[in-house]
């Protein structure tokens, strides 16, 4: 290399390149993970915050501060303005009709328009409350709705799923983490 080509190389002319290879490697890695949804959560065996919702329909209790109650159960965060929620439904009817017990927590919603959702949709809940203000999301660490997490009959945390469920969800995961549930609480 000449002295003039020596002076004239800028190593900072390929700071934008390697910041870009950098990102690429960073995306790269995150989709070829073998679940790009499965985000890990320092909540699992962990007890359930305890955070105490008011009822979101008159002949329904809210969400208790209390899950260790002895029984296995899922607790599902959703709303009405949440189009995720729509798709995941018909597999929450579904595990409520297996007799799996659900509590609810309405995030971020108007009264009027979750009681609409369920209206329209059906009530797989047991217990559903409401969480106005998203305070009780925060408690929970919630990302973004749907979310639901398998508690244990200790009120402890066994498994949180980001996202709408779907058929192989509740085969691979769900069932799976609530026959986890039943064996860590004696339910």
């Amino acid at each position: 290399m000449t002295e003039e080509a020596k002076k004239s190389f800028n190593f900072s002319r390929f700071i934008p390149i390697l910041g870009f290879v950098l990102v690429g490697l960073a995306f790269q890695f995150g989709l070829n993970r073998e679940d790009a949804s499965d985000l890990p959560s320092t909540f699992i065996d962990k007890p359930a915050p305890e955070t105490e919702l008011e009822p979101l329909l008159a002949d329904k209790p809210g969400l208790p501060a209390d899950l260790a109650d002895g029984k296995v159960k899922l607790v599902n965060i959703w709303a009405s303005w949440c189009g995720p929620c729509r798709i995941e439904h018909p597999f929450l009817m579904a595990l409520a009709e297996e007799g799996v017990e659900i509590y609810g927590f309405n995030y971020k919603d108007t009264p009027d328009q979750a009681k609409q959702f369920l209206d329209q949709l059906g009530d797989p809940y047991t217990q559903v409350g409401q969480d106005l203000s998203g305070r009780a999301g925060i408690e929970w660490g919630v990302y973004g709705v749907p979310e639901t997490f398998v508690i244990n009959g200790e009120g402890r945390i066994i498994y949180k799923h980001i996202g709408p469920i779907q058929n192989r969800d509740v085969t691979n995961k769900i069932k799976p983490a609530l026959e986890e549930a039943a064996k860590t609480s004696g339910g």
